[in-house]
């Protein structure tokens, strides 16, 4: 291998490396980027009534109630699946800080030192030789002069992916506010729940003391006592079924904290719908949420990832250039290292030229664009995903809304059934099992009355997070360059 030998000047040389770092990566092989249209309506199916925009109200502002707050600030500090988004995106910006990197040339600084003899039969003057070199400066190894901005679009597809690692980070945020809230409505609802069976077993245990009473004197038959004790059996079954599913509840919601927590039943469990706890939301139109929904964010820089990785994949096909040098002294004896007239230097450019590969870059192109278009189709997906989001819970609180007036209708009617069919049977009018029926009908539309008024809380929750709205955890890597 025969290497040139450059005379020219110090100066000279440097110009020329200034010039060559001015001229690397100043061309881009990336196609432009155009996002794709949104393949959804224009319009969401359901009437949207006015309200502030998710967006502009923290999830401090829209869960009013203080016990809630803390239980979300708690689990945005310890939740584990928070901690994995972020180390992510940790994980993200070494990978974006290595491949920045690539785009400088790694300087080294460098000395060495050898002595060695030749023997006097291989010595081209007859006589045993002894020599000496030594050598310290700074080095240039192998460094890729990137005209055709191939290490440019490697470092932009890098910064496309830590942006995106931290909108999915934000996502989990967003995700995990509403997981907590639906998790604590559903606490409160089993809460409620709980109360009222406790209030039903009181009940029908004095009614079966008063029963008993009565059987022992023998104003009833022994058909009306039994029918007492299977209501008093139903309510401790209820009752025994809703304090397991309240304690299911409450580990479920202990987990997505983070740690321990206080979760003992809170006075006054009834308000737990008042309606000034959430603020009415308005959805706007499904192309905000391109901006709104960290999740949609993610999908798009990924997308824009996948379009930097085909401007490296196109500019494989040109040649590589790459620049090893050297600058420093030389000296054959090491007292005279830095002496003047030791200085020395070396220029090595490189260039390859891919010929025959055997399909391995049209390969590789072929990749790159078959990875855009599933991140064409991911983000598509995405979108659409979350119209749907959107959609159903404007559906789900439009209906959930009437089937809770219509509950409070049923329990009022129900009620009054309940006291006419007792007040028939005290007067001998009808027999036990219609206060039975009634009694039993009465608890039930109670139960589901609560149910139903909790899931309207989750779809206004179920709203807010679809419309990305509060984002908790501000993006950290958006000011990454």
């Amino acid at each position: 291998m025969t290497m040139a030998v450059f005379t020219l000047p110090h100066r000279a040389m440097l110009a020329a490396l200034a010039a060559t770092l001015a001229l690397a990566g100043c061309a881009s092989m990336a196609p432009p980027y155009a996002p794709p249209p949104l393949p959804v309506a224009a319009q969401y199916p359901e009437t949207d009534p006015a309200g502030a925009h998710a967006s502009d109200v923290a999830w401090q502002s829209y869960f009013a109630d203080p016990r809630l707050q803390a239980l979300i600030a708690q689990a945005l500090a310890s939740n584990r699946d928070i901690r994995i988004a972020a180390l992510r995106v940790e994980e993200a910006r070494a990978a974006y800080g290595i491949q920045r990197a690539e785009q400088f040339p790694t300087i080294a600084l460098g000395a060495s030192g050898s002595r060695a003899r030749v023997p006097d039969d291989l010595s081209p003057t007859g006589r045993a030789m002894t020599s000496a070199q030594y050598q310290a400066g700074l080095n240039v190894s192998a460094w890729e002069l990137d005209f055709w901005g191939r290490v440019r679009s490697l470092k932009d597809s890098a910064l496309q992916t830590l942006l995106a690692s931290d909108e999915a980070r934000r996502a989990v945020g967003v995700a995990l506010v509403a997981q907590v809230a639906n998790g604590y409505l559903g606490l409160r609802e089993l809460d409620e729940r709980v109360e009222l069976a406790r209030a039903t077993v009181d009940s029908r245990a004095e009614s079966l003391r008063i029963f008993t009473r009565r059987f022992e004197v023998g104003s009833i038959s022994k058909l009306d006592l039994t029918q007492v004790e299977t209501l008093l059996s139903q309510a401790l079954s209820l009752s025994a079924q809703l304090e397991q599913a309240r304690a299911v509840q409450a580990h479920a919601l202990a987990q997505l904290v983070g740690g321990p927590v206080d979760l003992t039943p809170v006075a006054e469990v009834r308000r737990f719908d008042d309606a000034s706890v959430l603020q009415p939301l308005h959805a706007g139109l499904p192309s905000a949420l391109l901006t709104q929904r960290p999740d949609l964010i993610a999908a798009e820089h990924q997308l824009r990832a996948a379009q930097a990785n085909i401007g490296a994949a196109r500019a494989a096909f040109f040649p590589t250039i790459s620049l090893t040098a050297a600058y420093g002294t030389a000296s054959a004896e090491l007292n005279g290292l830095f002496d003047s007239g030791s200085g020395a230097w070396n220029l090595a450019p490189r260039l390859v030229l891919p010929i025959f590969d055997a399909g391995r870059l049209r390969a590789n192109m072929d990749l790159a664009e078959v990875r855009r278009d599933v991140a064409v189709a991911n983000y598509e997906k995405s979108v659409q995903g979350a119209f749907r989001e959107v959609a159903d819970a404007l559906s789900n609180r439009r209906w959930l809304a009437l089937q809770v007036d219509i509950g409070k209708t049923t329990l009022a009617a129900q009620s009054e059934r309940a006291r006419l069919a007792k007040l028939r049977y005290d007067n001998g009018a009808a027999p036990y099992l219609e206060v039975l029926d009634a009694q039993r009908d009465l608890l039930t539309v109670e139960q589901q009355l609560v149910q139903t008024r909790r899931a309207l809380l989750s779809s206004q929750v179920s709203l807010y997070a679809a419309l990305g709205g509060g984002a908790p955890v501000a993006s950290a890597a958006a000011s990454t360059h």
